[in-house]
């Protein structure tokens, strides 16, 4: 018996990236489950989780993935960028040195993904604003001048969060479909392994990752 969570008509590959401890794990969790730990470890390499969300009538399964920010784990992690269509670029707003780091983040995401990747910029733990060292005008201006999305989060009490991932999945979705994104001259291109169910190159008939539907 087939599950509501696998009849989808896209998979869409995101990927969370930023410094270690800035709760990229956590607003997973949230969007994933509706979940918040405390005790949160360090990722180790590369977990993710799914959600399933209706667009327009048509069902998307987000595939999101979760990457370790700690430095002896980016030679793992720089190869679970390929496929991605959409990615949060998270800092910490009470922690100028995640927000500072933001811009090589950022290349290497263009290093190593599609082109025509929708980020969004997310400023999380808004809960701390008591004690925030990263002003929301100077994340804006970044964002802005780099063409990207931005948000303030909290996973803690889950301001923003459904927001966030929404935007960028909603926007993905956009491309996907307009004229510009079907024609063969341009979009993001069409990658196997970004769908589990393929196995050595072979997509499973009635599923389709990225635009292959």
């Amino acid at each position: 018996m087939t599950s509501v969570e696998d009849d989808y008509n896209f998979v869409f590959k995101v990927v969370l990236i930023g410094e270690s401890g800035v709760g990229k794990t956590n607003l997973l969790s949230r969007f994933t489950r509706n979940e918040f730990n405390h005790d949160s470890r360090t990722t180790i390499g590369v977990e993710f989780s799914t959600r399933t969300i209706v667009i327009d009538s048509v069902t998307v399964k987000a595939q999101i993935w979760d990457t370790a920010g700690l430095e002896r784990y980016r030679a793992i992690t720089s190869a679970y960028y390929r496929g991605a269509v959409g990615a949060l670029l998270v800092y910490d707003i009470s922690k100028n040195v995640t927000f500072d780091n933001a811009e090589r983040w950022l290349k290497e995401l263009y290093d190593h993904a599609d082109a025509n990747i929708v980020i969004m910029l997310v400023g999380n733990k808004s809960d701390l604003a008591h004690i925030r060292t990263v002003p929301m005008e100077e994340a804006k201006m970044f964002a802005e001048k780099n063409n990207l999305h931005f948000l303030e989060t909290s996973a803690l009490d889950a301001t923003n969060v459904e927001l966030a991932f929404n935007t960028v999945l909603r926007e993905i979705y956009k491309r996907v479909t307009s004229t510009d994104m079907t024609n063969k001259k341009g979009g993001f291109s069409i990658d196997p392994a970004a769908n589990p169910g393929s196995q050595n190159g072979q997509t499973e008939e009635k599923k389709s990752c990225c635009v292959n539907l």
